[in-house]
């Protein structure tokens, strides 16, 4: 080849990449959002204000517990942290997770999710990307149990996470998790009572101002499930002096037992939107389970904006 034709050709690609390049800077650079991630998990800032947390890695306080693949912090508007991690009450619970006490290879039990024992969660894959105005954290996860052998993946979790920009006061952020048995006649419970709790929680903080808020109004916890509608609202003051803030937990129609029942604690406990209950329910290994909810983290009280209509707004969102 002609050593003039071969060196004309590579400033032309030098500029040619240089400006792809650019381009790609130009757009990161435009977004508001930001994700940072070091060994152990994923920050997401926007605007340079802390928006959660996500814990890749396993962390234990005691050794007792190790847990990984939840959300802590999750932050509020005005920077307070909303959720706890591994309270002395019960040190398994982690800010925003999903789990469940029953799971099951056919009538033989594999562990305890909810407490970790016996079940691992290896986050094999984390993309972050920043597009349309959104932020998006995609995950994928292998579930381990040590009581099958070589404690082989029995099932695989894909997790995607949107956060919308804030937007008068209010900041959306959905949930999608993709469940899907590697091997046949795995299943998933709630806790085996009359309670049934499990599926995704948040285990926030429980000022003493704490207001319960649903479709209904005015909502008041009980030792068993709640039925109140497709979306609930936890508000109060969450550490800033005489400032009020709040998440809502809003369910999709997709999900499988739309409108879901409610496990609601004033006291030292999580929330939770119930999935599936005490009843076991099978996870396939041709097609996935997925669950979708939206948490909108907001100023104020329930009152002061319009929830229906936000839950009617994530009612008609579509998914491929």
């Amino acid at each position: 080849m002609n050593p003039v034709i071969q060196l004309s050709k590579k400033p032309v690609l030098c500029v040619l990449f240089a400006a792809l390049t650019a381009c790609g800077q130009n757009y990161r650079e435009n977004s508001s959002f930001r994700f940072e991630q070091n060994d152990y998990g994923v920050t997401l800032t926007e605007k340079g204000n802390p928006v959660f947390y996500y814990r890749k890695e396993p962390k234990t306080l005691t050794g007792e517990y190790v847990c990984n693949n939840y959300f802590h912090p999750l932050y509020a508007l005005n920077g307070d942290t909303l959720t706890e991690e591994f309270p002395l009450d019960h040190p398994y619970h982690r800010g925003i997770f999903w789990s469940w006490h029953q799971v099951y290879l056919d009538s033989i039990s594999l562990g305890d999710d909810w407490i970790m024992k016996d079940v691992t969660h290896e986050v094999t894959d984390v993309h972050t990307g920043t597009k349309q105005a959104k932020a998006t954290l995609d995950l994928e996860v292998a579930w381990r149990s040590a009581l099958l052998e070589n404690g082989k993946v029995f099932m695989k979790e894909k997790t995607n996470i949107t956060v919308h920009p804030l937007t008068a006061g209010v900041r959306a952020i959905d949930f999608e998790i993709s469940l899907q048995a590697v091997i046949p006649g795995i299943s998933l419970g709630g806790s085996d009572d009359e309670k049934g709790y499990g599926g995704l929680c948040a285990r926030i903080k429980l000022p003493d101002d704490l207001v319960f808020t649903s479709s209904q109004g005015a909502v008041e916890p009980q030792t068993l499930q709640v039925i109140a509608g497709p979306w609930m609202d936890f508000s109060g003051s969450f550490g800033t002096p005489d400032e009020v803030s709040g998440l809502t937990i809003c369910g999709h129609p997709s999900t499988p037992n739309y409108p879901a029942p409610w496990i609601l604690r004033q006291k030292t406990s999580m929330q939770n939107i119930v999935f599936p209950g005490r009843d076991r329910v099978k996870i396939a290994t041709d097609h996935p389970t997925i669950l979708r909810y939206r948490l909108i983290v907001h100023e104020g009280l329930a009152g002061e904006l319009d929830l229906p209509s936000l839950q009617a707004e994530y009612e008609k969102t579509i998914f491929k």
